[in-house]
């Protein structure tokens, strides 16, 4: 499959980078591709109005976890911009107010007790399915981008994360293929949460991976890699 015409933007989620794509990326066959970093915005409407200032006139948008945020924001400010949107792990509610002191307290406890540490303490069986919570090598992995990442990151993307919109209503009008992949052992972004997207967008194609948790495209990539194939195949056709 080739798909020159329109690149593919990849949004990653809390303290990811590039890693978090590269599994599924190996199964895709892609020419253009485009993985910009979250690193330095305090709000998504923020780090929409960067992307879609850098970004191509016309493109396919990917996002997992925070990335999806980011991309729902996008959608509500240029949705003639998307040529095709996919959502993984998402949780499209805004974070009540009262919870963004505990959302800010976890930074603080990531600042004394280290990245690593806090990560696999806190969030590391949230992340993965029970089955895998033993993976040390994935743990490893996950542990290794945050760490690239770093803390001043965590605390922009925190940022991001607590001040966000609900933008479920931009979905309804857009016109492009869409795509949901949510796992069923996810505790962060529930399978209650993607109903929600679903309902809003009632035109789009949702698959639920049985095996997964919150990180379904490290946990079970070749689950991913076709509906997404599938997905930009519909995009390319849209085109012609």
């Amino acid at each position: 499959m080739d798909n020159r015409a329109l690149p593919l933007v990849l949004l990653g989620g809390t303290l990811c980078n590039a890693r978090l794509w590269q599994p599924v990326l190996a199964r895709l066959n892609l020419s253009a591709v485009i993985c910009p970093r979250l690193t330095a915005d305090t709000s998504a409407e923020q780090a929409s109005r960067r992307l879609l200032e850098q970004l191509p006139p016309r493109f396919l948008l990917a996002g997992f976890s925070l990335g999806a945020i980011v991309a729902l924001q996008m959608v509500a400010d240029a949705p003639g911009r998307i040529a095709g949107l996919a959502l993984l792990s998402v949780n499209p509610l805004a974070v009540p107010p009262e919870h963004a002191p505990a959302r800010r307290e976890a930074v603080s406890a990531a600042r004394q007790q280290g990245l690593t540490t806090w990560l696999s303490a806190s969030l590391w069986p949230k992340y993965v399915a029970p089955s895998r919570v033993g993976d040390q090598a994935l743990q490893d992995l996950i542990c290794r981008m945050a760490e690239e990442s770093g803390l001043d990151t965590l605390v922009t993307q925190t940022e991001i994360a607590i001040t966000r919109r609900d933008n479920r209503g931009a979905l309804a009008a857009l016109a492009c293929p869409i795509i949901i992949i949510n796992g069923v052992h996810d505790p962060i972004c529930t399978p209650h949460h993607h109903q929600l997207v679903a309902e809003s967008a009632p035109q789009a194609r949702c698959v639920t991976l049985a095996a997964a948790g919150h990180f379904t495209l490290l946990e079970v990539p070749d689950e991913v890699g076709p509906p997404l194939r599938q997905w930009i195949q519909e995009c390319s056709d849209a085109q012609e």
